[in-house]
């Protein structure tokens, strides 16, 4: 597998997005380093949430806590069906499913190419 190749800026907008996401009790997070074959993002984040309230919450930490690091979405989608709400902060792109729908687009299958990028197996208070 390549070694991932995403900029310390994408790193630093992951680290706060997963806090944020796990602190959401979101599941199964993923990070996928897309920088060597997207020009327009270096990671995605994958996120599932139970319910479309659970993944509303999720997405709304994630954009709230990224917001109070000086980091504003430039744009977000979905957020009225809470089916699949996508968050692009730039150099990140925050999906964040319901579980159905995360199984039927299968995004890291799509992306299977591309490195994984190591997240903690849990978060520490002092990354949130």
């Amino acid at each position: 597998m390549d070694p991932v190749t995403a900029t310390p800026h994408a790193l630093e907008l992951l680290r706060i997005a997963a806090a944020a996401a796990d602190a959401k009790k979101a599941e199964d997070l993923v990070a996928i380093d897309v920088s060597e074959r997207l020009p327009l993002a270096d990671v995605f984040l994958l996120a599932t949430g139970r319910s479309e309230p659970m993944v509303i919450a999720i997405a709304d930490e994630v954009e709230e806590r990224l917001a109070a690091s000086g980091f504003k979405a430039l744009q977000r989608e979905g957020k009225g069906e809470g089916r699949w709400v996508l968050l692009d902060f730039g150099d990140l792109i925050v999906h964040v499913f319901h579980e159905e729908d995360r199984l039927y687009y299968s995004l890291e299958r799509l992306w299977k190419d591309c490195p994984a990028v190591p997240l903690p197996v849990t978060f520490d208070e002092a990354a949130r």
